[in-house]
């Protein structure tokens, strides 16, 4: 049987709090470029009333020491993979803790992002980057870097924080006084792939890549050494972490993390439901309004207001479906581009936000100009409009062929806007399908399909129609979606729980 969740969820806080430190290259409100970064910034904050002290480790990336309070340094970070840098304290309005990796020759660039330059190829020295961000991680957990504070606990996000699990594995000083680390694979697709002739320049010896090391397909792997020597894995739903240890799903992995199911769990993320709240949120200025599910009926004011300020024809009898995504083939939505024509002569509407693939931006760009006043596509992002899309449309359509967890349908819920979702990984496990059975009960909150294909997808957007038009019953389900507790403190209180099973009795 896979696992789910092989800790004791019941606990009591402890007597001194557990402390922990998160390794990741992304943390909202600092840097973000997908949900990671939600993590990284609202977990640590829902922990702490839990009983848990976490900082967070990440790079110091153009403009993030600005957004901090306080700044200070803590300690020099001398011969850091090229050159010195030193390690950076500081403190984010909300009240984070967070450290950061001063290295100006890996972190300080003019343009482009976190992971690739302005013309969107990787930085060549990303290897160099994220070895050293995980260097500073293991030298923190281990005490080989002084900074007054030392985790109880390391917990890596991703692929960028994955080597820490090597230095403490293959260094022995780390290895002497480490200590236990999480790592959470967010997304299995990104494994960290480099040249393996690099090993040596990142302090890793040569050895490292022979077959129980972190040789991958010819590749040097830097999450496999996370999914090797981490003791324990999360991913960020369960289901998620069943598809995960299956030949479909697990993209290579499957045999390694088979061996380490015993330690895999799957925790489904929550949401900063203070940011994402519909009766409070300050993108929803007039003309748009906010809402409730006591004041339900405002929503339609945002409906129209979003169709007005995209170009659509305002109407309410019609429901308006949205988009906010990576236009990747991961999400699935060349499978609307095929699927749309099953509603398009109801009269139904799009809103399409985001940007991605040259095809897909295409594609979206030509069903405008064939349903200009149904469809509009707005290619890039917008944080207010993503907003506004949520609190305008009635439909969030999220057709992933595989999802870890997925926020965007998390949001929906919480703004009513009953997502359309693929049954896969965390879509299946937080959308409940508004089949017969489920209305009756009254327990259905949105709309799900499979296989994930562009027929049953049509399928699905048909069945909102139907649904749409008995207004009764979709008020229903949607304040049923509304009530649903998508906050993170059912997976702080796991999180917690594993960190304590880990943590020698102190």
């Amino acid at each position: 049987m896979y696992p789910s969740c092989p800790v004791a969820w019941g606990h009591e806080l402890p007597s001194s709090l557990v402390k922990v430190l998160f390794v990741t290259p992304e943390c909202y409100p600092l840097v973000k470029t997908g949900g990671l970064a939600d993590v990284a910034g609202a977990l640590p904050l829902a922990l702490a009333p839990l009983g848990a002290d976490v900082r967070v480790l990440l790079p110091a990336y153009p403009g993030v020491r600005g957004r901090l309070r306080k700044v200070r340094t803590v300690a020099p970070l001398l011969s850091l993979m090229g050159g010195d840098g030193s390690l950076l304290e500081g403190t984010t309005a909300e009240g984070l803790q967070v450290w950061l990796v001063d290295a100006p020759h890996l972190f300080r660039r003019d343009g482009g992002g976190p992971y690739a330059g302005p013309g969107g190829e990787d930085w060549p020295d990303n290897h160099l980057r994220f070895a050293a961000l995980s260097w500073v991680g293991a030298a923190l957990g281990s005490g080989v870097v002084d900074a007054g504070w030392r985790p109880d606990v390391l917990h890596l996000h991703d692929w960028q924080a994955a080597l820490t699990a090597a230095y403490l594995h293959y260094d022995p000083v780390m290895a002497a006084d480490r200590p236990p680390t999480v790592l959470t694979i967010h997304n299995l697709a990104f494994q960290g792939l480099f040249d393996g002739a690099l090993a040596p320049s990142i302090r890793l010896p040569a050895h490292v890549m022979d077959g129980d090391g972190l040789e991958y397909w010819g590749h040097l792997s830097f999450l496999k050494a996370g999914v090797l020597w981490a003791d324990h894995l999360t991913t960020v739903s369960p289901t998620y972490a069943r598809e995960i240890l299956t030949p479909g799903g697990g993209m290579g992995f499957d045999g390694l993390l088979r061996a380490r199911a015993g330690h895999l769990t799957g925790i489904v993320n929550g949401i900063d439901d203070h940011l994402w709240d519909p009766a409070t949120d300050t993108h929803l200025a007039p003309p748009y309004s906010t809402y409730s599910t006591r004041r339900l009926h405002a929503k339609a004011v945002s409906k129209a207001a979003l169709q007005a300020e995209l170009g659509l024809t305002v109407r309410p009898d019609v429901p308006l479906f949205g988009v906010v995504s990576r236009l990747s083939h991961q999400k699935g939505l060349d499978l609307l581009l095929q699927a749309w024509h099953r509603v398009a002569h109801r009269g139904a509407q799009l809103v399409v936000l985001g940007t991605g693939e040259a095809a897909l931006e295409e594609g979206f760009r030509h069903l405008v100009g064939h349903h200009r006043h149904d469809v509009a596509a707005v290619i890039g992002f917008d944080e207010g409009l993503s907003h506004r899309v949520q609190a305008g449309a009635d439909a969030i359509v999220v057709p992933s062929r595989f999802e870890p967890c997925g926020l965007t349908q998390l949001y929906g819920l919480r703004y009513g806007t009953l997502p359309v979702v693929a049954r896969v990984g965390g879509l299946a496990d937080t959308v409940i399908d508004a089949n017969e059975a489920a209305l009756r009960d009254g327990v259905a909150t949105g709309f799900a399909f499979s296989p994930v294909d562009a027929g049953p997808l049509g399928v699905a957007l048909e069945r909102v129609c139907d649904l749409y038009a008995e207004r009764p019953a979709w008020q229903k389900v949607q304040k049923r979606a509304m009530s649903r507790d998508v906050g993170w403190d059912l997976a702080a209180a796991r999180y917690l729980a594993l960190y304590e099973r880990l943590v020698p009795a102190r």
